[in-house]
């Protein structure tokens, strides 16, 4: 459980059992399960993974392959003939009953190298086995898996140089500390190449030689991105000397390096084919943009027109209501008015109104009779405005013909001071003065009017 909240906190799975199963998978190996992790998350290929089924993409049927077999010396002397003669038995019998040995095992049980489960951890073992026997002084191992280095050769556009070391074969301790150490050789690989390399004793080791099919020990295999495939350009085995290798390493990659070339500039003129792509994308996602833009805002100018004429007919609509309303109301209280007192009623008044057109208009009314009655007589016509209020001359004040706080039930025109007594009066003070007539005044609305004569 320790492990397992380990994995949860180095790899980000929220899930618990999702993380016991990629535990589960790499055999506990914590190392192993966050690479994994990691991995996945940069969009690389797993290196955890259990190997394919189909073998690995590379092209080794090229019969263009650059092929170069160093053979063993032959015996030099009769001493050296002599010690040939006499252990050539003893090596025939060995090899091959080990063969024998081998064969009659895969029957037994599988070869446990078939079956891949820690790649990465395949590779870091043998280069602390490398490091521990021939020191730290040798080309810089690729950290990674057989696929990895293939990708990555292929992207960067670089050579790939594969080592198989065979532990059990006789040249491999002479090779690496001869001639794979040395600083020559050093230098070239590691400004030239990726180095990718195994123990064939190690499951991915062996995985990577059932690939290649290497003869004999040492083997080495160039491999290169040619007519867009991983391809094996070259192939060097059997104990070769410093000098040798370097020469045939320099040949290899000279004699290839005009397909990098092609496909270096291949490469750009794709990229740069994708960027013109992508800026014309820009340019038409912008231009779209603007178009859009343009048509939002014609939109929302149509909307903001027609909400605008909706609001206007409206208005008008209202405004017919409100003057068919007004016209009702002045029918109504027309048909409502008393009727006009007789000329010779001595309990009545005319009273002339000056409207604000400046027409007049005259009628009589009885001194009993509210100065309702006056507003309404008044408001029915159809000269005067809505609203409006009367206003009398001599003396100058405002009637109060509608009811209000300070009069909540208008007076009489009599209560007013519009009797008979005062018309007589201002009668009399006609011949002494101009006469003086009731008008009707705007107030803080509309027009009003009043006349009083």
């Amino acid at each position: 459980m320790e492990a397992v909240k380990v994995s949860v906190d180095l790899t980000g799975i929220e899930s618990m059992d999702q993380c016991r199963h990629t535990l589960e998978q790499h055999n506990w190996n914590i190392e192993a399960a966050v690479q994994d992790r990691l991995n996945e998350q940069e969009g690389v290929p797993s290196v955890f993974n259990p190997p394919p089924s189909r073998p690995l993409q590379v092209n080794t049927a090229d019969h263009r392959i650059y092929s170069y077999v160093v053979s063993r010396p032959q015996p030099r002397g009769l001493l050296g003939w002599g010690y040939y003669l006499i252990m050539l038995p003893f090596r025939l019998t060995y090899y091959t009953l080990l063969d024998i040995f081998r064969f009659a095992l895969r029957f037994i049980r599988p070869d446990p190298r078939s079956r891949v489960t820690d790649p990465v951890g395949d590779i870091i073992s043998f280069i602390h086995m490398f490091e521990e026997k021939y020191g730290r002084i040798h080309p810089v191992f690729y950290q990674g898996t057989y696929s990895q280095a293939l990708n990555d050769a292929k992207r960067e556009l670089r050579f790939l140089l594969v080592y198989l070391h065979g532990d059990d074969h006789q040249d491999t301790d002479e090779f690496c500390r001869n001639t794979l150490c040395v600083s020559e050789v050093i230098t070239l690989i590691n400004t030239r190449m990726l180095f990718w390399s195994c123990s064939t004793n190690k499951p991915e080791g062996y995985r990577v030689s059932q690939a290649l099919r290497e003869n004999t020990y040492p083997f080495l295999a160039v491999i290169m991105l040619k007519d867009r495939r991983m391809t094996v350009v070259g192939r060097l085995e059997g104990l070769i000397q410093p000098d040798d290798l370097v020469n045939q390493l320099t040949f290899i990659m000279d004699a290839n390096q005009t397909y990098l070339v092609s496909e270096r500039l291949e490469r750009e003129e794709r990229n740069q084919t994708q960027v013109l792509r992508q800026q014309q994308d820009e340019a038409y996602l912008a231009s779209l943009r603007a178009d859009q833009e343009k048509e939002r805002k014609k939109k929302e100018e149509r909307e903001r027109k027609k909400k605008k004429e909706e609001e206007v007919q409206q208005q008008k609509l209202a405004e017919e209501r409100r003057r068919q309303t007004l016209k009702e109301e002045k029918e109504r209280r027309s048909e409502c008015l008393p009727p006009e007192p007789h000329p010779d009623d001595p309990e009545s008044v005319k009273i002339i109104f000056k409207l604000p057109n400046d027409s007049r208009v005259e009628r009589r009314f009885h001194f009993t009779q509210s100065l309702t009655v006056i507003h309404d007589f008044l408001f029915s016509l159809k000269e005067s405005p809505e609203k409006f209020q009367i206003e009398a001359n001599f003396p100058r004040r405002v009637l109060p013909c509608l009811p209000t706080e300070e009069w909540p039930n208008p007076p009489t025109l009599q209560e007013a001071g519009l009797s008979h007594t005062e018309m007589r009066d201002q009668r009399l003070r006609r011949r002494r003065q101009p006469c003086c007539e009731p008008v009707l005044v705007p107030g803080s609305a509309c027009e009003l009017l009043h006349r009083h004569s």
